[in-house]
């Protein structure tokens, strides 16, 4: 396995010199800031590729490239972006990276009622309150809650016509949309020697009547039957998966196996029905059992990339991306490698 970890760009006030001092830390995740549905330049993913080597780190895994909306509703306008998405994906795999993640969660990316909840220990972290949720306005959830992976492109009018549109929508529809936008960028993955891999709805259910199709054993096992080749894989990401005790992840990972190309490793404190807070990642600190969740990766033949995911605000650190400063990350890297040494060194003996 290759620890890596999440880095936004030139603009990230956790700099790849800070980064590159965490000793477990093979490579950088991260993403150029190009709209939703146009190509990436050939040179500004050379140029980023560059930036992150010359630091010793390498550029293995993008997260994310976004899904255009229109692909999302299969609107007419759906093959030119899909067109954009495929020479991305042979751009990026020209120039080394292995593992694309992506989601496809409409309108919305990963939603929290509180961005800012403090812990006993005084530190901060996420959390989502699904009665919180229910009562805020939609249409101001760009100005209330502007999260980091959000396409700040959707403006309130837009949001209101897109609610608009998906509440008409099925599950099948969805589905068949996927489907439709897998049958066009497979292809191109597997010549580019690209694994995809799709990250699931968090929190795995639908908010506001929208269809919300990547959160259970269920919608996962369909997922993976829509296109039957390891290169339609998934990010499976603990958070999101394990926010609901309804999950059973180490089925969810069988499911999965030889499919999972990128793993996303926090932990969660289940605090309710639909309700969770973010934690630090050892098994102690929340509802999760660390431990056993990587046991039953390695068990089932995982050997790709994982990182450590949100982390709590911590020691007074401030002015980062909400869920992504450097201490508590670098803590959870630190965990993470070493939970792995055990199990790999272990699996050995």
């Amino acid at each position: 396995m290759k620890m890596t970890f999440r880095w936004f760009g030139e603009d990230d006030k956790v700099t790849l010199d800070e980064i590159r001092q965490i000793p477990v830390i093979d490579g950088i995740v991260t993403a150029l800031s190009t709209p939703p549905g146009e190509a990436w330049e050939e040179k500004d993913i050379m140029r980023l590729k560059k930036t992150i080597n010359d630091k010793n780190l390498e550029f293995e895994v993008v997260e994310s490239v976004p899904v255009h909306e229109d692909i999302k509703l299969g609107a007419p306008s759906r093959d030119r972006y899909i067109d954009n998405y495929t020479k991305t994906i042979k751009r990026l795999g020209k120039a080394g990276v292995k593992v694309i993640c992506y989601n496809f969660m409409p309108v919305f990316d990963w939603m929290r009622s509180d961005l800012h909840s403090k812990n006993e220990d005084d530190s901060i972290s996420l959390a989502y309150d699904n009665d919180i949720v229910n009562k805020l306005n939609p249409l101001n959830l760009s100005d209330d809650l502007n999260l980091p992976a959000w396409d700040k492109t959707i403006g309130k009018e837009r949001m209101k016509e897109l609610l608009n549109i998906y509440k008409d929508f099925t599950e099948d529809r969805f589905f068949d949309n996927l489907k439709y936008f897998l049958d066009r960028i497979i292809p191109a993955a597997e010549e580019s020697g690209v694994k995809m891999a799709i990250h699931p709805d968090d929190p795995p259910w639908s908010i506001y009547g929208l269809p919300r199709i990547i959160g259970n054993k269920d919608n996962l096992r369909r997922f993976l039957s829509l296109y039957e080749s390891e290169h339609n894989g998934v990010t499976f990401c603990v958070g999101s998966f394990g926010s609901t005790d309804k999950n059973n992840l180490y089925d969810m990972i069988e499911i999965a196996k030889g499919r999972i190309h990128f793993v996303h490793m926090r932990n969660v404190l289940i605090t309710g029905e639909k309700s969770f807070r973010e934690t630090a990642h050892p098994s102690k600190c929340g509802s999760l059992d660390m431990y056993k969740i990587l046991k039953t990766l390695y068990d089932n033949g995982f050997d790709c990339y994982i990182r450590p995911d949100h982390g709590r605000q911590i020691w007074s650190e401030s002015g980062n991306r909400v869920g992504y400063g450097l201490y508590d990350r670098a803590l959870g890297a630190m965990y993470l490698y070493g939970l792995m040494e055990a199990i790999i060194k272990g699996g050995k003996e």
